[in-house]
């Protein structure tokens, strides 16, 4: 892709996402993240009518009287992007590929993040760690992001969604909203997840398209697998081999659904051809 339609691309995106977190997430955004989050702020002496629970008994039996933490609201919070830029994100059979809903949608979000003064970031992984942007504030920080969404070429075609969330953990400290965008068809990151969702507020966001979920009856089929590039001959005309790629699928989708449970995370789950728009804020407002 040369510079000048890289560039028309971006404008494209920034235009339609940026209308979209200016006029409808933006609101949305605040009342469900804003001042969720409580910070450690100081220790002071104990003063008459200061909740109990807020004694810090280390330093209270260290001095011999009591001291007690001061906690504050966050104002200012951080978003991080952890998308899955694997193989087989670049697959779709209507309009557009996984991998270019994947990049509408996170630069609604940071759109919508910058609209409050909150720090982007952005984490591209495979079954390696692809790409890393520290977060940030400010619009051409954001530009920056979704061009690399765009023109990024990974090195490797595999997917390992609990190495991206690892390295999440070891290079995010503080608390952050993190959105974790793939077609979750990896799996054994169940308890990777759980461990971040303690640290940071996460919500999986599930692209997938229509056609993923079944192979329809056309015979004998050669097909790529985007993850392995290598061609494998498919009779589509087998019942068992259809169930068993239908039983794969579903599969991978309850692993995904059930692991978000477990952590604590939030879900959503939108179809290429589906307004990922209503997805998010319909999620926005039942956590509003």
């Amino acid at each position: 892709m040369d510079t000048k339609e890289l560039l028309k691309k971006v404008r494209k995106i920034e235009i339609k996402t940026r209308r979209l977190s200016d006029h409808i997430f933006g609101g949305e955004y605040h009342s469900t993240f804003k001042g969720r989050g409580m910070t450690f702020s100081e220790v002071r002496q104990y003063q008459f009518g200061d909740d109990v629970r807020n004694i810090d008994w280390n330093v209270t039996a260290r001095y011999n009287e009591p001291f007690v933490k001061v906690f504050e609201e966050e104002r200012e919070l951080t978003m991080m992007l952890v998308v899955d830029v694997s193989g087989s994100e670049f697959f779709g059979t209507q309009s557009q590929f996984k991998k270019e809903v994947i990049t509408e949608i996170a630069a609604t979000l940071a759109f919508s993040a910058t609209q409050n003064n909150d720090k982007i970031g952005l984490l591209m992984f495979s079954d390696q760690i692809e790409n890393y942007i520290p977060p940030k504030k400010g619009k051409s920080h954001v530009l920056r992001i979704i061009r690399e969404l765009l023109e990024f070429q990974p090195k490797s075609k595999k997917t390992d969604i609990g190495l991206g969330l690892k390295y999440l953990s070891n290079v995010m400290k503080k608390k952050a909203i993190v959105f974790v965008l793939s077609d979750f068809m990896g799996d054994d990151y169940q308890q990777t997840l759980k461990i971040t969702g303690n640290r940071h507020d996460v919500t999986g966001i599930r692209v997938y398209d229509q056609r993923e979920k079944e192979i329809p009856n056309i015979g004998l089929v050669q097909m790529l697998d985007e993850e392995t590039n290598e061609y494998i001959t498919v009779n589509t005309g087998s019942k068992a081999v259809r169930r068993s790629y239908t039983e794969y699928y579903l599969g991978r989708v309850g692993y995904f659904e059930e692991s978000f449970a477990l952590s604590g995370a939030g879900v959503i789950n939108t179809r290429v051809d589906e307004s990922y728009v209503k997805k998010l804020l319909g999620y926005f407002k039942r956590r509003g």
